[in-house]
């Protein structure tokens, strides 16, 4: 997963949402994806505080409830980042959203973004994620007019790597020795990317 993490500190050029923004909501036919609430924390905490879903992505699993509702009311209040949830209860069960530009954690244009995803390991093999991405894709292509895409994951995250494939994204470059500051260690990192014209060649 590429890194909108859950302990990192809004960066200081981030851009939090107006009021406009927090009412955007996207769909696909069995999910929701809108922005975070704070009465999330307790779901995103039951989730996040998970060792198997955040170190591999790069980040440190939440500690307490406490924790995960200061990552919605920071991190996670930025333009274009969503709670995933299921239609039939809205109760968050992952994240996806686009660092546009200079908010990405890699070196693109402002007309390109990283996408970034996890999901709660009950929901792990069920397709939740690709589905989630392919509609925010969309949503970056069509309505943000976006020109690139790009994600990224561990060598050792290959569901990562499986829900990027489903999607269309094509490998790029691998970064042999990517320093994790919130992991304090170095990792091998894919990095892929689709453009709006390749997308706009996919059967969808």
């Amino acid at each position: 997963m590429p890194k909108l993490t859950q302990s990192q500190k809004v960066r200081g050029n981030s851009r939090l949402l107006s009021t406009s923004e927090r009412e955007i909501m996207l769909t696909t036919e069995r999910l929701i994806m809108r922005p975070w609430q704070a009465n999330d924390a307790p779901s995103l905490y039951q989730h996040a505080s998970d060792e198997r879903v955040g170190p591999i992505a790069g980040w440190p699993a939440h500690a307490s409830v406490a924790h995960s509702l200061e990552v919605i009311q920071t991190v996670f209040s930025q333009a274009e980042v969503y709670a995933v949830a299921l239609k039939e209860d809205d109760i968050a069960i992952g994240m996806v959203g686009l660092l546009i530009g200079k908010d990405s954690n890699f070196d693109i244009a402002e007309s390109e973004a990283e996408v970034a995803y996890w999901i709660g390991v009950p929901f792990w093999g069920q397709g939740f994620i690709p589905e989630a991405v392919k509609e925010l894709m969309r949503h970056a292509f069509e309505d943000l007019n976006i020109d690139a895409l790009w994600c990224g994951y561990s060598a050792e995250n290959e569901k990562s790597f499986k829900a990027q494939a489903k999607c269309g994204f094509k490998h790029q470059y691998t970064d042999d020795k990517k320093f994790n500051q919130l992991m304090n260690d170095y990792r091998t990192e894919h990095i892929s990317r689709i453009r709006k014209d390749e997308w706009l060649l996919l059967d969808k």
